[in-house]
């Protein structure tokens, strides 16, 4: 008996051990505002550029952000509606979500009216497609399984930026920035003032005070 208990002792401490988290990684235009009944939360200075979830299905909830040049000094920023997406988790492989991002504003604004994303492994040179999905039932236990949601501080220096909202690594189907086209540090400071809550606002305002 006693060595049956030691024994099952020793098999549930291995499957706990094993119940790993799996990383998904957004590229900076699409947001992850929301995994299940967990809301994902995004400051000024800081925004999510990843999550963490154990094997599973789960339904998050995204959005689509992103900045154009329209001449000196001049940009336009294209939104879609949040939207919601059932993503499936698989054991010791992590993910990148990815699109194709739009050439111009105007085929930008096409693809905010019905964005297209897909989970894509890493190494894959494919990505699955992510079928948009009525807002779900919080309620049930398929959104139960979120292990954590990490934080990464927003990089200043990145080509185009992401309103109050993800950055790592960029996905394999999106092309590489054109330098030519990036917005200046001044668009995008302007941008992600608009963006920013009053608080968040004063509190810029003490920070470069404070540096002077």
């Amino acid at each position: 008996m006693r060595k049956h208990l030691l024994l099952s002792g020793i098999v549930s401490l291995f499957l706990s051990a094993t119940s790993v988290a799996e990383t998904v990684n957004f590229p900076e235009e699409i947001v992850p505002l929301q995994v299940g009944d967990k809301k994902i939360e995004h400051s000024f200075f800081n925004r999510v550029d990843e999550v963490e979830l154990v094997p599973g299905v789960y339904q998050l909830k995204l959005k689509y952000t992103d900045l154009y040049e329209q001449g000196y000094d001049e940009h336009q920023v294209i939104d879609s509606e949040p939207f919601w997406v059932t993503m499936t988790i698989a054991a010791n492989t992590d993910y990148d979500v990815v699109f194709n991002r739009a050439d111009n504003a105007v085929a930008a604004e096409v693809f905010a009216e019905a964005p297209q994303v897909s989970l894509q492994a890493k190494g894959a040179s494919l990505g699955t497609p992510l079928v948009i999905i009525a807002e779900p039932d919080l309620t049930s236990s398929i959104n139960s399984q979120v292990a954590t949601v990490q934080v990464a501080p927003t990089v200043a220096s990145a080509t185009r930026a992401a309103p109050m909202a993800a950055n790592l690594q960029a996905p394999v189907s999106r092309p590489a920035p054109n330098a030519g086209n990036a917005p200046s540090a001044a668009a995008m400071l302007d941008f992600w003032w608009q963006q920013a809550s009053a608080q968040e606002r004063q509190a810029f305002i003490d920070k470069v005070t404070k540096n002077k």
